[in-house]
């Protein structure tokens, strides 16, 4: 059964290639697409992009799972290592939540200045290499866009 992936951010849509982190780029973690966040708006309010079950967060990155997928939200790259300072956790693991949920806060302007890259990959967890399509790429999107269904 395939879910709607839906946008957690505001910004440009890129492949999963485009991302500065080789784990991301080949598909390692499993296919997918990547946001470029939106600089201009401030802090960012990143929302579940499906329904289901908060299975891990930290301030940089979560897992849910719904609908027989694990979708993982990364949000910048080497991002771990501000060791959540930044961030700011709405959620809490464990919790079951509808797509659209806040989930965390982030201000990509301030994140910037880390030095880290601020792409934003969101992967359907263990799924094959490729397997992901999508139309948005090259788009600009709004959270709850859809990005793809997965597969």
């Amino acid at each position: 059964m395939s879910v709607p992936v839906l946008a957690p951010l505001p910004g440009k849509v890129i492949a999963l290639s485009e991302v500065p982190d080789q784990v991301f780029a080949e598909q390692i973690v499993g296919s997918g697409v990547a946001i470029d966040p939106d600089r201009t708006r401030g802090p960012l309010t990143v929302v579940a992009p499906i329904a289901g079950k908060i299975l891990k967060l930290h301030p940089h990155a979560f897992v849910l799972f719904g609908g027989g997928a694990g979708v993982l939200v990364h949000l910048g790259i080497d991002t771990v290592k501000l060791k959540g300072e930044g961030f700011e956790l709405l959620a809490a693991e464990g919790d079951t939540v509808e797509a659209g949920a806040p989930i965390v806060t982030f201000d990509p302007t301030e994140l910037a200045k880390s030095g880290y890259s601020l792409v934003c990959p969101v992967v359907v967890m263990d799924s094959p290499k490729d397997s992901v399509f999508t139309d948005a790429i090259g788009t600009t999107v709004e959270p709850g866009t859809l990005l793809y269904d997965s597969p």
